[in-house]
């Protein structure tokens, strides 16, 4: 079965994402382009480091150049944002990405990423599984490939890490005094930001930078469950702030200088506020429904748009395409940044954190506080639940009028269902890339917000 979710199609290794079957569907994608591009086609492919990936990328470039598409394909492991930079670089008709992101070492995946850089929605992937199997997929060798000039393999990081020297104020940055802590968490991530960066007062050492398939036995999610080793070793004192990415790159954690761990529902409206107030940039910004209020709050007091989506971040790359947002964002820590591709990625997010330390004259601990302060804190939790156990839809739940005592006063359909009190909600939402429901809540109460995770399992396996 293939079959694109949220972003991309992932299945397990060795049961769905077989090489048959990534033959199947790169012969799908050509055939997309020979019906919609009349004139020569090309396509960039990059990969992470899962297991097979590399194999997998060059399969999907043999079919393609079967298919007298011309291929770059990146002669390393990079991360996601690399392709999509690459698709406006070069002109590129579509970019394709082998990766299952945060998901565990048992899956892998294929992202399609746009000409535009960022992720394809179902205009595109509805097409694209409309083609799947009205034609055997064809195939050349590598050596043929090259030697038609169907295929070529490139360095496709040199040109990615140039850019980012333009992006951000280097000179600024390189005058920080600080020490980092970089959890790569085996993924592509990589010493990108140290490459960027060059010659600086900013140290980076690093945890799990090596070569993993298996991830050391933890998905690559930078969630505060699969961060232990790193959140012992900052409280520690040693460093002044911690970067985490997922498996490819395209996701950013913080943790503070006392090894506090901060996710995207604070590090987005924080950047928020560097990108309108020190960057003068013009926008909105675009969150996802299960975006936090305070994105909402730091909006208001900017004096700037608020706009929500549906989760996954190709709705908030077709808001950069129309040019309304400065910044948008996922909770799961998906960042993108006007003036960049429509796309996140967790790199450059790290970057524009530190451009903001270096504008505002102080440290990240200094501005969690004084934000925090201003703002107040949001606390924001989420499980998952197999959907094996779930024995219904969830259009048959049973919604609550109340929610600890507080009125319920709207249900938000716009992706799962979102129950609203005032300061507080509760979501349930069936994941597209794994099989699994999420549970989410948020409060302006730690002890609430677990309440509120319960009583959404109650619910759930009460269906």
């Amino acid at each position: 079965m293939i079959k694109f979710g949220t972003d991309g199609w992932r299945a397990v290794i060795a049961e769905d994402f077989t090489f048959e079957n990534v033959r199947n569907l790169s012969q799908a994608i050509a055939d997309y382009l020979k019906g919609k591009v009349k004139s020569k086609k090309k396509i960039v492919i990059g990969y992470d480091r899962r297991f097979l990936s590399k194999e997998f990328a060059e399969t999907v470039s043999l079919v393609l150049a079967a298919n007298n598409i011309k291929v770059v394909l990146s002669n390393r492991d990079v991360p996601t944002p690399t392709v999509s930079y690459h698709c406006v670089l070069g002109n590129y008709n579509l970019g394709i990405m082998i990766t299952a992101s945060h998901n565990s070492a048992k899956f892998n995946g294929l992202k399609i990423k746009t000409p535009e850089g960022g992720s394809a929605d179902k205009d595109i992937t509805e097409v694209v599984e409309g083609y799947l199997y009205k034609n055997k997929p064809k195939v050349v060798s590598l050596e043929a490939a090259k030697e038609k000039g169907l295929l070529e393999i490139k360095d496709l990081t040199e040109d990615y890490v140039m850019f980012f020297k333009n992006f951000v104020d280097l000179k600024k940055i390189k005058k920080l005094k600080l020490k980092v802590l970089v959890e790569d968490m085996y993924g592509t991530g990589d010493d990108f930001v140290e490459r960027i960066l060059g010659v600086s007062n900013v140290k980076i050492d690093y945890l799990h930078n090596e070569f993993n398939p298996s991830f050391g036995g933890i998905n690559p999610e930078p969630i505060e469950s699969n961060l232990k080793e790193m959140l012992k070793i900052m409280k520690q004192g040693k460093y002044d702030v911690g970067l985490v990415l997922d498996g490819d790159a395209d996701r950013i954690a913080m943790v503070d200088g006392k090894g506090n761990y901060i996710n995207a529902q604070v590090i987005l409206p924080l950047l928020a506020i560097h990108m309108v107030k020190n960057r003068k940039e013009s926008g909105g910004i675009g969150k996802t429904v299960v975006g936090s209020n305070v994105i909402e709050d730091v909006a208001i007091s900017l004096g700037v748009a608020c706009y929500e989506t549906p989760i996954g971040f190709k709705y908030l790359s077709n808001l950069f395409i129309d040019d309304l947002l400065c910044i948008g964002g996922e909770e799961a820590g998906g960042i993108g940044f006007k003036g960049y591709v429509p796309e996140r990625d967790g790199s450059a997010a790290f970057l524009i954190l530190l451009e903001m330390i270096a504008y505002e004259k102080k440290s990240f601990d200094t501005l969690l506080s004084e934000f925090y302060k201003q703002y107040g804190k949001y606390y924001y939790a989420r499980t998952s639940i197999p959907v094996e156990r779930v024995k219904k839809s969830l259009k048959d739940m049973k919604l609550p009028k109340t929610l600890f005592g507080k009125k319920v006063e709207r249900v938000n359909t716009l992706d799962g269902i979102k129950i609203m009190s005032k300061d507080s909600w509760l979501m349930f939402r069936k994941s597209g890339t794994e099989p699994i429901v999420r549970v989410y809540s948020e409060s302006k109460s730690k002890k609430e917000g677990s309440q509120l995770i319960d009583l959404g399992k109650k619910m759930i396996y009460a269906l």
